[in-house]
């Protein structure tokens, strides 16, 4: 069997081998996920300024409530917590249908790895740029470690090796499992200095420690941590390979639906059990938490596909695929917007006559400008790829 071979481990049942379907090589309902995902964080969070300017325009003020779920907090996982999640996610559901392929045709282990290494120090390199001080003169500037893009880098790392060097899926599901008892392991039996073993609170846990121990000036000083998390971060993107793999196999699509809904509320109830024992923190990427914004992602990915691909609603979902489809490019305009307050720029004075709806109309704008630069790149045919 050639390495990385790994959908024949979803075995059909006879109801399903009557029809033997054939292996899918495109998703449409991953490219629009992604979409969506990206469609909250792009440019200045623009499906965030969205939402709550919307909100603020029909309601006068902003409920508590949704002002909650649209903001990170501490030990509280809220609906703008999965964005991250998500994205780290599909990234792994996608890999099996370019990493896999490539594997079954052939392609050795060195170039498979070098392909890799490359896409990891450019993702890199591109979230330090996220950062805006990769070209400041003083190098106690610049993070080294604290972005989205550098955290995708350590969970494809882990699943590209994964995927080549464990043949079979029961043994990713071992690694993956591996990552999520070894990390929740440490965090509770391992104190930090002058520090108690098993404390989750922002200050003294273990993780953050080692990022400023190892990081020094060069951490950002947020209450995140991304050293030891990398683990979490492999196994959401193995999550997502998981799923990749379902999606590529032969099953038909209603049992495909059901294994990922089932898939789904199944980390949502092992990271509600969990959460008792490792608290459910996005800003440490703890074990429950990947079970529990694996769980949602796993019910997305499963209403996505399908809405798509099976029932084949798709005019909905082009906005999203044309995100998608340069998902760099949407995620890198950011600083751009935030350094040079551009969309003011262009649309503050037409946006002003608005009057209440000003901020509203402002994000509609800006909104409209962004997608219309996605679609002349996906129109041409130029999709930007690391």
């Amino acid at each position: 069997m050639p390495i990385g071979s790994t959908t024949e481990d979803f075995a059909m049942s006879e109801s399903d081998s009557k029809t033997k379907p054939k292996i899918q090589e495109r998703v449409v309902s991953i490219d629009a996920l992604r979409g969506f995902d990206m469609f909250w964080i792009m440019g200045p969070d623009l499906g965030h300024w969205l939402v709550s300017s919307l909100v603020v325009l029909i309601f006068g003020y902003m409920p508590k409530g949704v002002a909650f779920q649209l903001e990170h907090h501490w030990g509280i996982f809220t609906a703008w917590d999965i964005i991250m999640p998500l994205f780290l996610f599909i990234v792994g559901a996608a890999m099996p249908f370019s990493l896999c392929r490539r594997l079954e045709a052939g392609e050795s282990r060195r170039a498979v790895y070098l392909k890799c290494l490359r896409r990891v120090a450019l993702l890199w390199i591109l979230g330090m740029v996220c950062q805006g001080n990769l070209l400041h003169y003083r190098f106690a500037d610049l993070k080294f470690y604290s972005n989205t893009l550098q955290a995708i880098a350590a969970g494809y790392l882990i699943a590209t090796v994964a995927l080549v060097e464990l043949r079979r899926i029961r043994w990713q599901v071992v690694l993956f499992a591996a990552l999520l008892i070894g990390y929740g392991l440490v965090m509770i039996l391992v104190p930090p200095p002058d520090g108690v073993a098993g404390d989750f609170s922002p200050e003294r846990n273990l993780a953050i420690w080692i990022d400023h121990a190892i990081m020094g000036s060069h951490h950002d000083g947020k209450p995140y941590a991304w050293i030891l998390p990398s683990l979490g971060f492999g196994a959401t993107v193995l999550l997502g390979v998981f799923a990749g793999h379902l999606l590529r196999s032969p099953l038909s699509d209603s049992r495909k639906i059901r294994i990922l809904v089932g898939m789904g509320l199944a980390g949502l109830v092992l990271g509600w059990a969990l959460s008792f024992i490792l608290p459910n923190i996005k800003h440490l990427w703890t074990s429950s938490m990947v079970l529990w914004a694996g769980g949602w992602s796993l019910l997305l990915l499963a209403m996505f596909y399908g809405v798509i691909d099976v029932l084949g609603f798709k005019r909905w979902a082009f906005p999203f695929q044309v995100i998608g489809a340069n998902a760099i490019v949407a995620y890198m305009v950011e600083p751009l917007f935030r350094f040079s307050d551009i969309n003011k720029h262009l649309f503050g004075g037409l946006c002003s006559l608005g009057g209440p709806a000003e901020s509203f109309l402002l994000a509609v704008c800006t909104t409209l400008t962004l997608w219309g630069l996605l679609y002349y790149l996906y129109r041409s045919r130029i999709f930007v790829r690391v």
